[in-house]
């Protein structure tokens, strides 16, 4: 009786994570839509000029509509895995929008790793009835995106006063603490990245996440008073780990 409900326990917990990514796309337009609207009170730019952000914003709801009613949802994600990239892409190199070095790293390694879930998706990983083989190159490519994420969370702690600083006032420990999630993201990075013990490595990371989205991305007061990152910007990166969070859950039990 037991192996029945662990297996019925791992496919809920897959079908949970496939219902927080499929539709990311909702809340990061939303929380887009608030950012732009939180900037025009200060005359400020969207990332994309305004043309092409409706457009980019409708593709990606279309996506995650589809993705959300299982309808074709390997293709939908492939495409929101390739809208993303794109407006990413283009907001990156658009600069309209001046940020920082450290704030660059938290905001483009997010979006990668989403990527990278959607890829993860698209390869069929996290489906209840698997009709069709899954693709194993697009979740291997997925993996990578993911592990390079965590490469830019090792960087961040290593590098980056403002992120050193969020977790050495909200975790026990100081410095120590702080050298050993260094530690740990690094050896789930290559988990990662060489595709070895991913399952646990998921596992892994599926329990650490949402503790540093309560503790570290959750303390608005200092993200947005004391490093000034906009409130609506913050929420979005809030929504971006969530969003990975639900990509790791897949390959926690499905991987």
């Amino acid at each position: 009786m037991a192996a029945p409900g662990r297996r019925e326990l791992l496919r809920t917990l897959s079908q949970f994570g496939a219902f927080i990514l499929t539709r990311f796309g909702f809340w990061n337009c939303f929380s887009m839509l608030m950012l732009f609207a939180e900037r025009a009170d200060v005359k400020r730019k969207p990332d994309i000029q305004v043309p092409y952000l409706y457009i980019d914003m409708g593709v990606a709801v279309l996506c995650a509509s589809f993705m959300s009613f299982g309808v074709k949802r390997r293709w939908f994600a492939l495409a929101a895995a390739i809208q993303l990239a794109l407006s990413t892409y283009v907001s990156y190199v658009g600069g309209l929008v001046h940020y920082g070095d450290w704030l660059k790293v938290r905001m483009y390694s997010r979006a990668l790793a989403i990527i990278g879930g959607f890829l993860v998706l698209a390869s069929g990983a996290g489906e209840v009835y698997r009709q069709k083989p899954r693709t194993r190159s697009l979740q291997s490519t997925g993996q990578v995106f993911l592990g390079i994420y965590l490469i830019c969370m090792v960087y961040s702690l290593q590098h980056s006063q403002e992120d050193r600083v969020a977790y050495l006032d909200h975790i026990p420990g100081g410095e120590l603490t702080v050298q050993l999630l260094v530690v740990v993201f690094g050896v789930l990075a290559f988990a990662f990245l060489s595709g070895v013990y991913v399952r646990i490595a998921a596992q892994i990371l599926s329990i650490m996440l949402p503790l540093v989205v309560l503790f570290i991305d959750g303390n608005l007061g200092y993200w947005h008073r004391t490093r000034h990152v906009e409130f609506w910007n913050q929420m979005k990166l809030i929504g971006q780990n969530v969003g990975i969070f639900g990509a790791v859950l897949i390959l926690a039990t499905d991987g």
